[in-house]
């Protein structure tokens, strides 16, 4: 078995060090560092990478008062270029008067860096107000947050997404919400602006399951789609017609009609980059060993995953799996 591939990514990684132990939280109708809003809800955006980028802007263009912090001060910018409610914010702990906080980050470990422990965001926020992970993490990290935040008098709803990076900048990504059906009735129009269309799952270990099952079938379905297609090239199949005729049979899916191009015109841009496609697969096998299920054919995507990870395809896109696939 090869290795698994190291995925605390550096920059991530210091998250922490970002955190002071001390504030003052702004007065009643001001912001972040007393900066005055017109608003009436004041809200904070931790990751505005690929995914979380496009939420933010969503909100920013709704005209909604955004906080916003990313380690990428380009995709700061990209974002509060998005309307006139934007602001960037140098430090996560400016954040602690938001009235709800989203974070979108690439690890579980990420998300726990900048949210638990004793310099983490969740100790600073006030009391009533809301918190939002719309990371692709396990039930058992959902589970320690929502009990951290509750701890605190804090809201907390676990909302992974259901498409892509496009998807979201269109407001057109599915939320699947986990976490008291009251807090969710309260947030739901919130969560409309960033995406649609929302639905409520359950308890929070509903809706991070949900997404890693979605993501391991679909990544599942990327390596059976990889190795058809390198069946096909044996017998001889010209791969366009492949595709084509495949659209008509049992064998159609997303992947195919999305990244089954991308491959064979030799496109492995990233979209949804390698290395985060194995770390949901990993964390998803995990979850079915955990709870007994057996999971053998997501476990040999995941090994696929892990082989082209360790022969340096992880930034690019997940479809690269092709690439180790005979």
């Amino acid at each position: 078995m090869l290795p698994v591939a190291d995925f605390r990514l550096g920059t991530r990684s210091s998250m922490m060090e970002i955190l002071l132990p001390t504030l003052t939280l702004p007065h009643k109708g001001e912001g972040a560092g007393g900066v005055k809003w017109r608003g009436d809800m004041l809200l904070g955006f931790i990751g505005v990478g690929r995914m979380g980028g496009g939420l933010a802007r969503n909100l920013i263009k709704a005209g909604k008062e955004v906080l916003v912090f990313d380690l990428s001060a380009e995709a700061v910018q990209k974002t509060i270029d998005a309307g006139k409610t934007g602001k960037a914010v140098k430090e996560i702990k400016e954040m602690a008067g938001a009235d709800v906080v989203f974070t979108s980050l690439p690890l579980p470990t990420d998300v726990e860096g900048v949210m638990l422990g004793a310099k983490g965001l969740l100790g600073l926020m006030k009391p009533g107000s809301t918190y939002v992970d719309v990371s692709t993490i396990d039930p058992k990290t959902a589970r320690k947050l929502s009990d951290a935040a509750e701890a605190r008098k804090i809201h907390f709803l676990e909302c992974p997404l259901g498409k892509t990076p496009a998807h979201a900048e269109k407001a057109e990504e599915p939320i699947f919400a986990g976490g008291k059906k009251e807090v969710f009735e309260k947030m739901k129009g919130i969560l409309e602006v960033v995406g649609k269309p929302v639905v409520y799952m359950g308890e929070v270990e509903a809706s991070a399951a949900f997404k890693l099952i979605s993501n391991l079938i679909g990544m599942t379905n990327l390596a059976v789609l990889s190795e058809g297609m390198r069946i096909a090239e044996k017998a001889g199949i010209e791969a366009n017609m492949f595709l084509e005729q495949m659209k008509d049979t049992g064998g159609k899916s997303f992947q195919l009609e999305v990244r089954g191009p991308w491959i064979v015109n030799g496109d492995f841009a990233n979209r949804f980059g390698l290395d985060l496609a194995l770390k949901d697969v990993r964390l998803g096998c995990e979850m079915a060993e955990a709870w007994g299920n057996s999971a053998k054919a997501m476990k040999t995507a995941l090994e696929y995953f892990r082989e082209a990870s360790a022969k340096g395809f992880g930034k690019e896109d997940c479809n690269a799996i092709y690439k180790v696939i005979k």
